[in-house]
């Protein structure tokens, strides 16, 4: 178990109190030993792509509570990201498209409405990425219109298009980003549409830094968000 010299919520001096938490001189907040490094220990697990379920069973937590933990972190490498972004923005960038839909369903012209589409941006080795707005509204009213077919035909022409830039540019980052991304995502089995974004939001947070730096944005970032 870890000692702490100074806050982890501002970045004060901390004394510890008799019940074994720290308080800080400060802002006052009070935290158990214990359950900073609860934290910081599924933040590193979480930075090192350990499943959620895994850690729960290896370490006798609850898999509710890993599961909640797991979310947080997931909004803030968006948090993250975004700010990121807003220090990149004005330098010259390259960009791509690209669209992600599951194994599963790729065999399924229909299921070309579950697709995401998702603009990627290098900033002078920076990856940003900006997720376009679903087509899954759009699904009813082209299946009722009979106007699917043509609409499935310019977007495999797309697919097409998408798959020439990846095996044929120069090995760019953004192609880096891609291959990372796609070995990453099947792991979950499954992405809700609403929550798709984080998960898209979490890989581009990990792949723009090395693993210790991520460590320390995320900590940082998560017990600061606490004051």
């Amino acid at each position: 178990m870890q000692w702490l010299t100074e806050c982890l919520f501002c970045g004060n001096y901390v004394y510890r109190l008799k019940d074994n938490r720290v308080k800080c001189s400060y802002c006052h907040k009070k935290i158990s030993l214990q359950k900073v490094n609860k934290i910081i220990f599924l933040i590193e697990a979480f930075i090192n792509n350990e499943n959620a379920l895994h850690v729960a069973q290896r370490m006798k937590y609850a898999y509710t509570s890993v599961h909640a933990y797991y979310d947080e972190f997931r909004l803030l490498c968006a948090k993250i990201t975004e700010k990121e972004y807003g220090l990149c923005r004005d330098k010259n960038c390259e960009y791509e498209e690209y669209f992600y839909l599951e194994k599963s369903k790729k065999n399924n012209p229909e299921s070309i409405f579950d697709a995401q589409n998702f603009l990627t941006f290098d900033y002078t080795g920076h990856i940003y990425t900006l997720l376009m707005p679903s087509l899954q509204q759009y699904k009813k009213q082209f299946l009722q219109d009979n106007i699917q077919k043509p609409y499935i035909k310019e977007f495999h022409k797309f697919k097409r298009i998408s798959r020439i830039i990846k095996v044929s540019k120069h090995y760019n980052n953004i192609v880096k980003f891609w291959e990372y991304f796609e070995h990453e995502i099947v792991k979950y089995k499954g992405v809700k549409n609403e929550a798709f974004i984080y998960f898209l939001k979490e890989f581009e947070f990990k792949f723009n830094h090395k693993k210790y730096e991520a460590i320390e944005l995320l900590t940082n970032e998560y017990f600061k968000g606490k004051v």
